[in-house]
């Protein structure tokens, strides 16, 4: 079952939901951390996000912050640490429009 507000994003606007579950070719560097050559940016986020349960990379102090390890900072242009609310645009970076 779908929450309300996705359901009324969806039959609002079912572009928006089209970018997130749309397969893309990956560049290399996230192609090596997912494990895929293809992939939707929602499945890359999802595996970014349990990647980041699995190895206990938020910071305990703060759970807004997440600690990147060698491998995350390959695809977060490096940063150290990331801030949850900056974690979907830093991997909206690598899935570029397609042209019109």
């Amino acid at each position: 079952m779908l929450p309300q507000r996705l359901k009324k994003t969806i039959t609002d606007n079912p572009k928006k939901l089209s970018n997130l579950i749309d397969l893309v070719n990956l560049p290399s560097t996230v192609r090596e951390f997912v494990g895929q050559s293809q992939i939707s940016r929602l499945g890359c986020f999802m595996r970014v996000w349990s990647y980041i349960k699995e190895n206990n990379l938020q910071d305990p102090n703060n759970k807004n912050v997440v600690n990147c390890d060698e491998k995350l900072r390959s695809i977060l242009l490096g940063k150290p640490r990331v801030e949850l609310a900056e974690l979907p645009a830093l991997i909206k970076l690598h899935f570029p429009k397609e042209p019109k």
